[in-house]
């Protein structure tokens, strides 16, 4: 389910913009769970601000072809602003956070979901 007030975006045209993005990605990708982190999520974004997207999903595809899969599928529709995806396996963000990574900490603690499937 896609979570429409997970985000506190300052127009209605970046967060429609955002929820067409999240529907494609779980329509076509069916990621288990996209969380929104940066300057976004954070509410500073600024005129070079991209949408950065963790994304959760079961693969064992390489993860360059995982970066290439959503950029692809997103290509058509060319978002403003950008998509900036990283796509992990749930055994990598637990790995990265059990490793005391400050960037996965960060984006678990203090990003937003905005997809989780159920």
């Amino acid at each position: 389910m896609i979570d429409r007030n997970a985000t506190s975006l300052t127009d209605s045209d970046t967060n429609a913009t955002l929820n067409v993005i999240v529907r494609r990605i779980v329509e076509s990708y069916q990621p288990e769970k996209i969380i929104l982190f940066g300057s976004y999520a954070y509410g500073q974004p600024h005129s070079d601000s991209d949408f950065d997207l963790l994304i959760i999903k079961q693969t064992n595809e390489r993860p360059i072809d995982r970066r290439v899969a959503v950029r692809t599928l997103l290509r058509p529709f060319k978002p403003h602003p950008a998509v900036s995806p990283i796509v992990v396996t749930q055994d990598e963000i637990a790995e990265r956070l059990e490793m005391g990574d400050p960037f996965a900490e960060e984006i678990v603690t203090r990003g937003r979901i905005l997809y989780a499937q159920s």
